[in-house]
Order: C-alpha cells, then sequence, then structure tokens
C-alpha cells in the first residue's frame, strides 16, 4: 500500500482534476489522503461523494480558515497564508507507508503509473526521491549525472555538490557566519549554487520513502522554508552517499500558474488582481455543475475557458485583463528558471 497525500486549501475545482486524474492513470494499491486546510464545508462534501474513497482530514485551524474565507469574500478582509498546517503534513506522512507521494490538489497526473511497480524499483535502487514531474526544466542537467536504470527511470544523481553535517550545511544556505560569502569570495561557489540542492528534494512531485521526507520536514513549524529543508536533505545526504536520486522517463504530473490558494505567495507590484476572488468565482462555479474539471486536459484549463466565468460574473477584483497580467508575472518567475510553462 503506497500513500498518495494532497495537501488542500479552497480550490475544490483543482481538487477534483487532482483526484480523478489519480483514479484515472494510477494502478497499484494505493490509499489517498486530503489534508485540508480550509476549503468550505459545501465544497468538501461534494469531493466527499464524488471520491467516498478518498479520506479528507481537516487541520487544527481549519474553522478559523473557513471563518477567513468567508470574511474575505463578504468584507474584502485578507487570507493570511502563511500559517501552514505542517505539523498535520508531518504527522500524517509519519503514519503513512513506507513510501509517500505528497503533492498538492492543483497537481494532476497526465500520463498513467504503476505505482507498485515504481516503488518496487525505488526499492531495489535504494532511490530516496523519485521525481514525477519537474516542469520540462532540464537546463540544470549539466549539474547531474543521467543514466538510465531502467524503462521506466532514470538517475538524476547530483555531482560535485558540497554536502556536510547539519551545522555547517545551516551556515552555508543561511550564510551565518559569512559562511557562504568566504566561498564566493574563493570563487568556489556562485549565486546559482544553491539551485543545485534542488536535485535533492521536490516541494509538489515527489515520490519518496518516507524516512527521507520526514529528514527534510523534521523542523518544519508551521513555515515552509526552502533554505532549511535543502539544508536538512544536503545533511542526510551526507551521511547516506549511497543513495541514488532519479525521476520518470517521461514527467506523469502537471501543475498550474494560472492560480493560488491565496495571493500571499504571489503578490505582484501594481496588480490589482484578486486571487481569492477568482477561487471563489470558480469554485461555486464547479458547485453548480457549470466547470468542467476536466477542461482541456491532460494540460491545464485554457485562458479562454477562465475568461468565460470571469467575464460573466464581472466583478471588479476580478477582471480578465488583470488576471492575465498576474497569470503571465506567474508563468514568468517559472520560465526565467527554465521551466516549460504552458501559456
Amino acid at each position: 500500500m503506497i500513500t498518495i497525500i494532497i495537501k488542500s486549501f479552497n480550490r475544490p475545482y483543482y481538487l477534483d482534476r487532482c483526484l480523478r486524474s489519480i483514479y484515472t492513470c494510477v494502478k497499484g494499491n494505493f490509499e489517498i489522503k486530503i489534508l485540508d486546510d480550509g476549503t468550505p464545508k459545501k465544497y468538501l462534501e461534494v469531493i466527499k461523494s464524488k471520491f467516498p474513497n478518498a479520506k479528507i482530514i481537516t487541520s487544527s485551524q481549519y474553522q478559523d480558515k473557513i471563518k477567513a474565507i468567508e470574511e474575505n469574500i463578504t468584507k474584502g478582509d485578507k487570507i493570511d497564508g502563511f500559517t501552514i498546517p505542517t505539523d498535520l503534513w508531518y504527522n500524517e506522512v509519519k503514519s503513512s507507508s513506507d513510501y509517500v507521494l505528497v503533492t498538492e490538489d492543483d497537481v494532476w497526473f497526465s500520463d498513467p503509473i504503476n505505482i507498485d511497480e515504481v516503488v518496487n524499483e525505488m526499492k531495489s535502487f535504494s532511490i530516496p526521491l523519485l521525481k514525477l514531474g519537474w516542469l520540462g526544466n532540464y537546463s540544470d542537467d549539466k549539474n547531474l549525472i543521467i543514466d538510465k536504470l531502467s524503462d521506466d527511470l532514470n538517475q538524476a544523481q547530483p555531482q560535485k555538490l558540497f554536502t556536510s553535517n547539519k551545522f555547517i550545511m545551516d551556515m552555508f544556505m543561511y550564510n551565518k557566519y559569512k559562511f557562504f560569502t568566504v566561498l564566493y569570495k574563493l570563487g568556489l561557489v556562485d549565486n546559482k549554487t544553491k539551485r543545485k540542492y534542488w536535485s535533492l528534494n521536490s516541494i509538489l512531485m515527489g515520490l519518496y520513502q518516507k524516512e527521507y521526507w520526514l529528514a527534510i520536514w523534521a523542523d518544519a513549524k508551521g513555515k515552509v522554508d526552502e533554505k532549511q529543508q535543502l539544508r536538512n536533505a544536503a545533511a542526510w545526504y551526507n551521511d547516506n552517499k549511497k543513495a541514488v536520486f532519479a525521476r520518470t522517463n517521461q514527467e506523469v504530473l502537471k501543475t498550474t500558474f494560472k492560480s493560488s490558494a491565496t495571493g500571499s505567495y504571489h503578490e505582484f507590484e501594481k496588480n490589482i488582481f484578486d486571487v481569492n476572488r477568482m477561487n471563489f468565482i470558480l469554485n461555486e462555479a464547479w458547485l453548480n455543475n457549470k466547470f468542467d474539471a476536466m477542461q482541456n486536459y491532460p494540460k491545464d484549463f485554457s485562458d479562454d475557458y477562465i475568461k468565460s466565468f470571469l467575464d460573466k460574473e464581472n466583478h471588479p477584483d476580478a477582471q480578465y485583463e488583470e488576471w492575465y497580467k498576474w497569470a503571465e508575472k506567474f508563468r514568468a518567475q517559472y520560465r526565467n528558471l527554465g521551466a516549460k510553462v504552458d501559456h
């Protein structure tokens, strides 16, 4: 039994797509846990009716979050998107199977995969992390050893990667005592060095050996701190040099660049678009069976499809033109990193 964990917050139209893609594409013996941090009950009830075998677990702050969503819609109050239920994530991973896929509601399978066969290969090759998606970004392959492991998997092993114990890696990632600065002046690192450590981690699209995921998230304490995660990953790898990092031969997971759970992480200067209002519009359309969660699948929803709902609602805080500007800035961040982003 493999556990698929989906972190969810107030986008049932994407959660629906995520779940339907799992039942369409994934073969093998698996269970699904939805860890929800604030999707209003009327939406979760529909998800329950559509996917009765998926277990829904709500966070300790669930009631506060749904109240915040209501006050955002009725009064315009901001939603705090930075209060993260990492304790729930950690405890549920800890109580799950030895191998876990930890993803989010706006990620979906685009191609078939037999998860039992893949996990057996992970065991055989001592793989702590198998990436199922990487946004079409091959720009960092020059820092990896790419070798075929099987018909389904490729090794994607970091090379020339500095690792040490957690204390040293803490100085390295956070530049404590000017440690990174000294290395920079010596010409041993540059501005792209820390990006190489993402070969050891995957926020949205990683199938993990459970103990490795727990090591990465061991001291999260309510925050998603990428430097902390990379520090922990590097320290773990330093102690487990025989570990093999890998990815599937082709990507089987996709994600969106057309929405976010809240505006907290994707606020852009001189943009008057409210992503929370957009989500409310699409949530309500989905609730009333007017929004097709699989439109344009396996690609993301088309811009014209989103436009049709925003234009119909014609809310001043969710105009299509402003949404498009916002989405382009969102997409540009990832294009600049080498990702292939569907328009």
